[in-house]
């Protein structure tokens, strides 16, 4: 049987409402709930996006590789590889496994890759450029150890596989990011449309700093830790929201427990126990074990399919407050 909320928690000086606590029942039927809604978007999610970026990016190793006499060449290129934004991030995929841009500066020993600090020490370039060659992935550019020039097999083999590579990594990114904003932006309206009015972002350091009764913040400061969104109560307190999605449920361990959980203990630690109510809004998949452990670490946990159970507990707030 479903949790409900708690009933209020009586006080001299008023009602207070208990953060939600769900039974495992009821956990267990959220969580299959999201997943199968997981499920659903992934199998509808059209293809376009990834057919795009594999055009966009072909295009951009065929650039590079005719730029270079099919990376053979890539020191001498390296100003007018490392000035131009999409062959930079190409460039980047050319080792195995890919290197981020601060992985490639700090190895490099790179402060800048601007293009006038690059063409000021061209000892830069040359640094970028090499460290990207020591890791260079041999089994897509056999031909480069060799000493030789590529087969026509093997160059459009390597330009199809490495544009795959780039496609890959940024639908991935974009899935990450959209499900995030598309939370947001769900429980944004949610408030919006409950007479709730957005006010500015800011650094919130005392409660008092917090947006009032009735209102709310997108992306802040909470003490020492950002939310994605918080909440003036009606009773006073203060909700910061967690959105989080996970696409697998060991993945979950780090969307849930290791960063809204740690979030929330930390809260609890700056401003008291019960002056805010830290909440994970979550989508995707997750573990009932790893849902179980963020409410015992004080975590309240919604969920994107049921927007009408925040809308509900702030409700309480208000007839309690």
């Amino acid at each position: 049987m479903a949790t409900k909320p708690q009933a209020a928690r009586q006080t001299r000086a008023s009602a207070v409402v208990d953060p939600i606590r769900w039974d495992a029942e009821r956990l267990e039927r959220d969580r299959i709930t999201a997943i199968e809604a997981f499920r659903t978007e992934r199998m509808k999610e059209p293809l376009k996006r990834y057919i795009g970026a594999i055009d966009v990016f072909g295009d951009a190793f065929r650039n590079l590789f005719s730029m270079t006499v099919d990376l053979r060449q890539l020191s001498r290129h390296a100003l007018d590889v490392l000035g131009d934004e999409t062959l930079c991030e190409a460039l980047r995929y050319l080792p195995g496994p890919p290197i981020s841009l601060d992985d490639l500066k700090v190895i490099a020993d790179v402060d800048s890759m601007t293009p006038k600090a690059l063409r000021e020490d061209p000892r830069l370039a040359r640094r970028l450029i090499d460290t990207v060659l020591m890791g260079l992935d041999q089994r897509r550019f056999p031909w480069i150890a060799e000493g030789r020039e590529p087969t026509d097999k093997e160059r459009v083999s390597a330009i199809l596989a490495s544009a795959a590579l780039v496609a890959t990594r940024k639908v991935e990114t974009a899935r990450r990011n959209e499900g995030k904003e598309i939370q947001e932006g769900r429980v944004r309206a949610a408030l919006e449309r409950h007479g709730f009015k957005r006010v500015d972002t800011r650094p919130i350091q005392t409660l008092s700093e917090a947006p009032e009764p009735g209102k709310f913040c997108m992306e802040s400061l909470l003490g020492t830790r950002k939310a994605d969104i918080i909440i003036g109560l009606w009773d006073r307190r203060v909700m910061a929201i967690e959105c989080k999605v996970s696409n697998s449920a060991t993945n979950s361990i780090k969307r849930l427990n290791n960063d809204a959980a740690a979030k929330a203990q930390a809260w609890r630690q700056d401003f008291g126990e019960t002056q805010v109510i830290p909440v994970a809004l979550l989508s995707g998949v997750y573990r009932l074990k790893n849902l179980e452990d963020a409410q015992d670490r004080h975590l309240m946990i919604l969920w994107a399919h049921s927007l009408d159970e925040l809308v509900s507990f702030i409700d309480q707030t208000k007839k309690s407050a």
